[in-house]
């Protein structure tokens, strides 16, 4: 029944897109999860004047994207907007063709319900199984929602993407077209650590009881947490996004979810990205699932996990505490993604921390990361009175509690020794020291 329902559907990617009107909103699949072949075919009528004035969404674009609509000579007969700006998009964001849209990440799903009219929803998926079922892989975020609200659903079937538990289906008999393509599924992994991510990542570790759920972010700093916590027992996994490190913390038998109430014995997140080690990992893993990003990064849902730990990242950090996680040279340089929702979330969870790491130095030392003040007009991505732990190579502090005074003085150790000095020169210009 399901096969030949699937076989109807079953078209090329040329002719799906043809659902995609003028002045249609589209919403397709982020990271691992665009459809290369259907948005390579979309962009080609866009290219031929052939569709013109369309509104198209995606989070964090990647290469797919890069190199189909998002082109500038195709970009700019469309109206593009991100939810989230990467370093693939970032030129194209600071050039124009493609607009910022700024957000907490678990808004996206309510802002495609209450705020906008899907016409066109396109994501890659798993291969359908003996149910009729599809996953939606890797990426489960706001495409599960989109979909829901969609006119008219696309699936790029792909046999590489995996298959994920959790809340990740959809059902052939929801589906308008179906296409198939069996190409390699883009890698996508952090930068290598730099000097002194090991010094944090133990700090962390050492603030990490047995038994606490973790969130990471991206980059360096995680990776160096994941490595020092391998004899750790008991910790459960609550993540925006699930890489390769993890996969350590639950082969090693540090991870294993048994302490967690919301999902327990479960490794739960919204975007999983890595290698083909990852992608094979999860693959029918029923220890792993995936849900909407409106429910895992809900603050009130993170708040549930006792001794939840959120670890994340910054550019810099001001001596009000303030944290700026997103704009650099006065241009758009990343996003907040669920950074405020798991910094919120994880204060508020029965004994939780929410941790802020960052280099205090830029460019071999040249540069500080801790600032007088965050620039006029500059942006606060966590504004200082939901700060709670921030760390360095150079120790660790508590802001919650303290004063201007005593803040200040505490975010000043942590810089570099060698800025130290105008840091409280400026400080008393600021009159926030005497």
């Amino acid at each position: 029944m399901y096969s030949n329902l699937y076989q109807q559907k079953l078209t090329s990617a040329e002719n799906a897109v043809k659902a995609i009107q003028i002045g249609d909103t589209v919403i397709h699949g982020m990271l691992i999860a665009e459809p290369p072949a259907l948005l390579k075919a979309m962009a080609d009528r866009i290219a031929e004047n052939n569709l013109k004035d369309i509104n198209v969404y995606t989070l964090l674009a990647y290469h797919h994207a890069t190199n189909s609509y998002l082109k500038p000579e195709i970009a700019k007969k469309i109206n593009a907007n991100t939810w989230f700006v990467s370093s693939d998009d970032r030129q194209i964001v600071i050039d124009g063709y493609s607009h910022y849209v700024p957000n907490n990440f678990s808004q996206v799903p309510k802002l495609i319900e209450e705020n906008m009219n899907v016409d066109v929803v396109m994501t890659t998926v798993s291969p359908m199984d003996k149910n009729g079922y599809f996953t939606y892989g890797t990426s489960n975020d706001y495409i599960t929602t989109a979909a829901r609200k969609a006119k008219i659903i696309i699936l790029e079937v792909n046999p590489r993407m995996p298959k994920v538990h959790g809340d990740s289906l959809i059902h052939i008999s929801d589906v308008h077209f179906v296409i198939e393509n069996q190409t390699e599924l883009l890698e996508y992994l952090p930068n290598p650590p730099l000097p002194g991510s090991d010094i944090i990542g133990k700090r962390i570790a050492e603030m990490v009881p047995d038994g606490a759920t973790l969130q990471f972010g991206v980059g360096g700093i995680p990776s160096a947490v994941c490595n020092a916590l391998t004899n750790h027992r008991h910790l459960g996994i609550h993540t925006e996004v699930f890489c390769p490190e993890m996969i350590g913390l639950i082969r090693s038998g540090a991870a294993d979810g048994s302490r967690k109430v919301i999902h327990p014995h479960k490794h739960t997140f919204t975007i999983a990205q890595g290698n083909r080690e990852l992608y094979d990992f999860i693959d029918n893993n029923v220890s792993v699932e995936s849900y909407p990003v409106s429910l895992l990064n809900n603050p009130s849902i993170i708040a549930q996990q006792p001794n939840m730990i959120s670890i994340n990242s910054t550019l810099e950090v001001d001596l009000f505490g303030q944290c700026n996680s997103e704009f650099l040279r006065n241009e758009q340089f990343t996003s907040p993604g669920g950074q405020l929702d798991f910094v919120r979330g994880a204060y508020y969870s029965p004994s939780g921390k929410s941790i802020i790491a960052f280099y205090s130095s830029a460019k071999n030392g040249t540069l500080t990361r801790v600032v007088p003040k965050l620039k006029q007009g500059g942006i606060v991505t966590v504004p200082r009175q939901d700060v709670h732990w921030l760390i360095t190579e150079y120790g660790e502090v508590n802001l919650k509690g303290k004063n201007t005074k005593e803040r200040a003085l505490a975010i000043i150790d942590l810089a570099a020794p060698q800025f130290r000095d105008d840091l409280i020169r400026e400080a008393k210009e600021l009159s926030i020291l005497k």
